[in-house]
């Protein structure tokens, strides 16, 4: 057994998928767009339960796919905040929530997530961290007092997203391996998971769904 047996397993025994986010998978298939997949996108959907969200911010939402499992669990006052560079994949994003039923729920913030969370003074009771690796540790900074206590931060990508290399990974925090010569995303991960698991305020695990997922759940 190894970890693509344990993600394919995973895969197999998540909850069902919507047509809707089934029509989402094959369109980033075919785009050869990287998403958090329908395994990682019905635990946000169970997280923000679990913390009776209201509001969501992303740091990176792509096509929507993630805001639109975050959707599922909002009340219809809720709200999910997306940010994203691409204007076309925020258009994108914006159809396939409309189509979803809760555009009413979504605010779009074309351009850098950094930029747009300056402009909302929260609480958000649930965070994704899905941008540039090198930059989640400044996100977490950015948005950790906009989180109250029993809120919730995501980070995707915390053990392999391609160019993050898990093997030095594992090494560091695993054996106090130095990280040499490796690259800013995967540099990027591990000063993300240092600062959260350094936080008192914070309790934080990483799971092996997707491409892995921290989870930082805020306990004062």
């Amino acid at each position: 057994m190894d970890f693509d047996d344990v993600s394919r397993f995973v895969e197999a025994t998540a909850p069902e998928s919507d047509a809707l986010a089934r029509e989402m998978d094959a369109y980033a298939a075919e785009q050869g767009f990287p998403h958090v997949g329908p395994a990682v996108g019905a635990t946000l959907r169970m997280l923000a339960r679990m913390v009776d969200a209201e509001r969501v911010f992303e740091f990176g939402s792509g096509f929507g796919y993630s805001a639109y499992w975050w959707a599922q669990a909002l009340p219809e006052d809720g709200e999910v905040v997306l940010t994203e560079f691409d204007a076309d994949e925020l258009d994108d994003a914006r159809e396939f929530m409309t189509r979803g039923g809760f555009g009413d729920r979504a605010r779009y913030e074309h351009g850098d997530a950094m930029d747009a969370i300056e402009r909302y003074d929260g609480p958000f009771d649930a965070v994704l961290i899905d941008h540039q690796k090198e930059r989640y540790a400044d996100a977490f900074h950015a948005v950790r007092e906009k989180v109250p206590a029993g809120g919730v931060v995501v980070a995707d990508n915390a053990v392999t997203a391609g160019i993050v290399d898990f093997d030095a990974l594992l090494a560091h925090f695993a054996d106090d391996a130095e990280l040499e010569g490796e690259s800013e995303a995967t540099r990027g991960i591990a000063e993300y998971l240092h600062t959260v698991r350094d936080d008192d305020a914070f309790e934080t695990v990483v799971l092996p769904l997707g491409e892995g997922i921290a989870v930082s759940y805020r306990v004062d």
